[in-house]
């Protein structure tokens, strides 16, 4: 390449740099000059690399892909890219652990956020899940509690079992999620050997107005593979980012993974007679009373570019819906509608949506303006008010959200269904005696370090209301007893 053909090195407002390797002196000795504004430029610029990192889901990684329609649906939504089977959409899929930070390692055991940005037609549709189907508590209210018991004591500043296993102890509702957390599903093998879960409760409507309540699953066509704890440990030491390297590796390889997109549908008025409340997020609905429906393949096959332009920046919310989705009453949902957005402005800016990554595929008309990291035009000379008299951007009446009845006292009221033992029970008689031995390992492993005996004996009282084996067994584990008044 000739030196006309190579590129310029410039400053980020364009100017040619003259010298890179030497900063502007008073003198070969002298001190450095205030008036180097390239050196100051680069220098400032780097010491702002880093977005805040996520709250939660810090460590992570991300891939794009497709989403094909493989069965018809649209009796039950008329969301359009769910229009007809065949139909492609493009997407962007972000994995990533919750509790831990940006630098930790990929093998803990942790669930695993499973969140799916859809490109479609009308708009951004954001699939913001795990790969477990419940969560440990059921009201947004107990989130930024119970999320202070997995990060840092503020003390010692290391992680902190106490608080862990006296939170669970309190909230029993969290036993459901416990006991996957503490099995062999606690800590996939890799990003692609695990199936993903909306797990909240959401709605469908279709073009007549009528809906039914649903739930997403994507099942891995990779099968389901798990690391046992001392396998995970060995892996994280050797390699903490296992998990990011495979998925990337598989993906360069031509190996794309890929998941079935399942839904369960619900009746609207089977949600006041169902023997589990179906918007509580500590809860799955039996697949016996409401089958796994097919509804189309979703695909990985190309690696982002820059990490920290699409992985890192990539925003997600569950309040990004399109025509055809709505939301339920699930109280940690409406939790996470505002909850999710409003850490993207906070994190990445008011104009996170505009970002490449984020942005629509479809054009985007709104009356927003301004703000930080406003790097469009900004709306031009367009009127930036509404309603107006210029001809600028209206709603669209038909894609209004489903009318639906809303009744009650205002109050701070908890779910209805105060039984956390069922399902955790059930899960735990599911399990082979080899899976059990682990579940139970993996428990005691993790409760030894509790100091106080009172919060270790309430917490085999949950384990024990859900199954005495599983209690007794956890207890036996600890060197204690099962409490006499359970």
């Amino acid at each position: 390449m000739s030196n006309d053909q190579k590129k310029h090195l410039t400053t980020s407002w364009g100017a040619p740099v003259g010298d890179n390797q030497n900063s502007m002196t008073a003198g070969q000795r002298g001190p450095t000059l205030l008036q180097d504004v390239h050196l100051l430029e680069k220098l400032a610029h780097f010491n702002r690399e880093r977005v805040p990192e996520r709250v939660v889901h810090a460590k992570g990684a991300g891939a794009h892909g497709y989403f094909e329609v493989t069965n018809d649906v649209t009796n039950y939504t008329k969301a359009a890219f769910l229009s007809e089977v065949g139909k492609k959409t493009p997407l962007f899929v972000r994995f990533s652990t919750v509790a831990g930070e940006l630098g930790s390692a990929d093998t803990v055991r942790d669930p695993r956020g499973f969140a799916v940005k859809f490109y479609t037609e009308e708009g951004n549709y954001d699939i913001v899940g795990n790969n477990t189907p419940v969560f440990f508590i059921r009201d947004a209210i107990k989130f930024p509690d119970f999320i202070h018991t997995q990060k840092r004591n503020p003390q010692t500043h290391l992680k902190d079992p106490n608080a862990v296993w006296d939170f669970w102890s309190l909230s029993p509702e969290a036993l459901h999620q416990v006991t996957i957390l503490m099995s062999d599903r606690g800590i996939p093998a890799t990003f692609r050997h695990m199936h993903g879960f909306g797990s909240h409760t959401f709605k469908w409507t279709n073009a007549e107005g009528e809906g039914v309540w649903i739930k997403y699953h994507f099942k891995t066509e990779q099968g389901v593979k798990n690391l046992t704890a001392d396998v995970a440990a060995q892996i994280a030491g050797e390699n903490p980012d296992f998990h990011t390297e495979d998925l990337f590796n598989a993906i360069e390889a031509g190996d794309f993974p890929a998941w079935k997109l399942y839904v369960q549908i619900m009746p609207l008025e089977d949600a006041d007679t169902y023997r589990f409340d179906p918007f509580d997020v500590t809860k799955v609905w039996s697949q016996k009373d409401y089958p796994l429906i097919e509804v189309g393949r979703m695909v990985l096959d190309r690696n982002p570019e820059n990490y920290f332009a699409e992985v890192e920046q990539a925003t997600f919310s569950p309040g990004s819906l399109v025509p055809g989705v709505d939301v339920s009453p699930d109280k940690m949902l409406q939790g996470r509608l505002f909850a999710y957005a409003d850490a993207h402005r906070y994190r990445v800016g008011a104009n996170h949506n505009h970002l490449p990554i984020n942005r629509a595929r479809t054009e985007v008309n709104s009356y927003q303006r301004d703000g930080q990291m406003r790097f469009d035009g900004n709306g031009g000379k367009s009127v930036n008010y509404e309603p107006n008299s210029f001809g600028g951007p209206t709603e669209v009446n038909e894609h209004k959200q489903a009318a639906f009845p809303v009744s009650g006292v205002a109050e701070n009221a908890g779910y209805d269904h105060h039984d956390h033992y069922t399902q955790a029970g059930d899960l735990y008689r599911l399990m082979s005696e080899e899976e059990r031995e682990r579940l139970v390992a993996n428990i005691v492993a993790a409760m030894k370090p509790v100091e106080r005996d009172d919060i270790k004996l309430r917490q085999i009282g949950h384990f024990y209301k859900a199954d005495p084996e599983y209690g007794t067994r956890i207890a036996q584990g600890l060197g204690l007893q099962v409490p006499q008044e359970v």
